[in-house]
């Protein structure tokens, strides 16, 4: 941190810094001739600043709810004057003003993940002009949609887009968290973020710069980094029976020494105002190294309710399978494959569900001619109902959606990863397309780590009809009775309320944002930008590796229990310390220096957090294995 900056952020701490010194000195002159008229004088100006400022921000911290242990430093220097202890009153003073830029500068290094992620963002692009010649560099943010960009070699991909070159070579470790370089081909999607190889490439804009999906990374690390109360409500929980406990074990050496320096002498080693820094240091460090496992976790408190989660439920499409299924084959039933695949396509362009892409990519692929429509409307969660100009109503979605219209068919027969879309046409059913969505590959083995640390219930919610559920959930080892099929979203709510708390919820579409505010922690499948299920999530996983959830679930419970340590060693040896000057045996001058190396300890401590990502358990969870043991069911 810059000295300026420091001094404009922080006014006391270098005047009080440079009165201590004079103190210090005065106190070796006080030492061996006797002088203790300077020393009172500095020290009476030092600590009556340092009580007036102090007390105000107790004063406001107290009104927002927040009980502090600043009481206890007032109170110490209150006594250290009273008894003529006037080097421990300074020493107070400097600990409780340096408190805070100790602690600023304590979070500075623990959020220095986030701050990459934050600064490392593109901020120009490369545009070729209309010529198809001349290339001139523009701020990002005046990248228009269909701009034809020129990225050369180490350069940041500024926007989302589509590859025009022959070919190209993208870093994505920075976004999926994969270290391997992945190669493009034409029409391949570039993603904003990553960083490209060492030949130049041209790349169509997909997206403007607030859009891209890096942008939507880095302000969801904004929000993280805004959030500046990880953690408080456990150091207001430690504040007030330690205060007690201070001013009783004080009160009583008083009373038993007869002598009221006993009670100063306690109250320094009682005043570790930056000792519970530890808590807010070791959150703010966990959420850097969830950032460096592709995990933007938006505020600490998500980490103390994520380590403590019993319970967890689970969409399916997108996020235990990949989420990108593709056309398998169609089966045709009172139509043609060709009729089926047309009415299908036609009515799911109108639609924003995850199978209406591929259906009409598909559509397009086979170069099949759409229906012209004059009305559509997607029912949440059941398909799209639309009329053709030529009066005839059409259907396109699940079995019970068709079934409304159509008179009694047999569902189709899926295998695992497997979805069927029925397609109906007036009262007659056409065909059914059968979609593929694998797996995801550490999906079993992530559901088994969760359940062998603590996660007892689990359940998957989704929209999909029974089938291909049931199919999904037998593979990756989930019993019967823990799948919930044909849910709406509200359907989805109310399986997780009734679901034992603390809560987990995954998901990633648009339907899973209300569940995802509802459950306790909610975490989104962001990497392909799901922006409402990101917004309503209290973490974003923006890789496509589900085993990413186990990581981030590790690292809350080493957060918290970092924390724990960094408090419970700071307090033990703070309690330790007051029974030692109870006594008599632990001068205050003394005291308050000991005091001051127990905090930085307790610091150092809680910034092991900062080391969490180097013990990932995601390294050991590999291709899920079939037969797995049904995990606990929730209800």
């Amino acid at each position: 941190m810059r000295e300026e900056t420091l001094s404009r952020k922080y006014p006391l701490l270098q005047p009080i810094v440079l009165l201590v010194l004079v103190g210090l000195v005065l106190g070796l002159v006080f030492f061996f001739t006797g002088m203790t008229l300077q020393l009172a004088i500095v020290a009476y100006i030092v600590v009556g600043v340092t009580i007036v400022v102090a007390g105000i921000d107790m004063i406001k911290a107290l009104k927002s709810g927040h009980w502090g242990l600043d009481i206890l430093a007032i109170i110490a220097m209150v006594a250290t004057l009273a008894v003529e202890e006037y080097l421990a009153g300074l020493i107070i003073a400097l600990m409780l003003t340096g408190g805070e830029a100790l602690e600023d500068r304590a979070v500075s290094r623990a959020s220095q993940e986030l701050d990459t992620l934050i600064h490392r963002r593109p901020t120009f692009a490369n545009v070729l002009d209309e010529d198809g010649v001349s290339v001139h560099q523009v701020n990002i943010d005046d990248v228009q949609i269909d701009d034809i960009l020129i990225v050369r070699g180490s350069e940041i991909v500024p926007v989302d887009g589509q590859l025009l070159s022959d070919h190209a070579s993208l870093d994505e470790s920075s976004v999926t968290g994969e270290p391997l370089p992945v190669a493009k081909q034409p029409g391949s999607t570039i993603t904003s973020g990553t960083v490209n190889g060492t030949e130049t490439f041209r790349m169509r804009a997909t997206t403007e710069a607030a859009d891209s999906h890096y942008a939507k990374i880095v302000q969801l690390v904004q929000d993280a980094v805004d959030s500046r109360a990880p953690m408080v409500r456990l150091a207001d929980r430690y504040a007030v029976p330690f205060t007690i406990i201070s001013l009783i074990v004080a009160g009583v050496a008083w009373w038993y020494a007869g002598d009221p320096v006993r009670f100063a002498e306690v109250l320094v080693v009682a005043t570790p105002c930056p000792l519970l820094i530890g808590a807010p240091v070791s959150f703010i460090g966990g959420m850097s190294s969830a950032a460096r496992a592709n995990v933007i976790v938006k505020d600490g408190s998500t980490l103390e309710r994520l380590a403590k989660v019993k319970s967890a439920a689970f969409d399916k499409t997108g996020t235990i399978t990949r989420g990108t299924p593709t056309v398998a084959r169609i089966e045709p039933v009172h139509g043609s494959a060709h009729q089926t695949l047309q009415i299908a396509a036609s009515a799911e362009q109108y639609s924003v569900h995850v199978f209406a892409e591929p259906i009409v990519d598909y559509a397009r692929a086979e170069k099949t001619e759409l229906l012209a429509i004059t009305q559509a409307e997607e029912i949440a969660t059941n398909g799209v109902t639309a009329t053709t100009t030529s009066g005839e109503t059409i259907r396109v979605g699940k079995a019970s959606f068709i079934a409304e219209v159509v008179a009694d068919f047999d569902e189709l027969e899926l295998t695992a990863g497997e979805t069927a879309v029925y397609v109906s046409c007036n009262t007659e059913l056409i065909g059914v397309i059968v979609l593929a969505d694998p797996l995801r590959e550490t999906a079993t083995d992530t559901l088994q780590w969760l359940s062998e640390h603590g996660v007892v219930h689990m359940n998957m919610v989704t929209g999909d009809m029974p089938g291909t559920a049931q199919a999904v959930a037998k593979e990756v080892g989930f019993a019967p009775d823990q799948v919930y099929a044909s849910m709406t979203p509200t359907d989805k709510v109310e399986v997780v309320k009734i679901m034992p708390g603390p809560t987990l919820m995954v998901g990633d579409g648009i339907n899973d944002a209300p569940i995802l505010a509802t459950a306790d922690v909610g975490i989104a499948m962001g990497a392909r930008g799901a922006t409402a299920a990101s917004e309503s999530a209290d973490a974003v996983i923006t890789s496509e590796n589900f085993a990413r959830l186990a990581d981030v679930v590790h690292i809350a419970k080493r957060t918290v229990s970092i924390a724990l340590q960094s408090i419970w060693f700071g307090i033990s040896v703070s309690i330790g310390l007051m029974i030692i000057a109870a006594f008599g045996y632990l001068p205050a001058t003394f005291g308050a220096l000991l005091q001051e190396a127990v905090d930085v300890v307790a610091i150092v401590v809680a910034l092991q957090a900062l080391r969490l990502y180097r013990e990932l358990p995601s390294t050991k969870l590999g291709s899920p294995t079939p037969q797995q043991q049904p995990h606990r069911s929730t209800v």
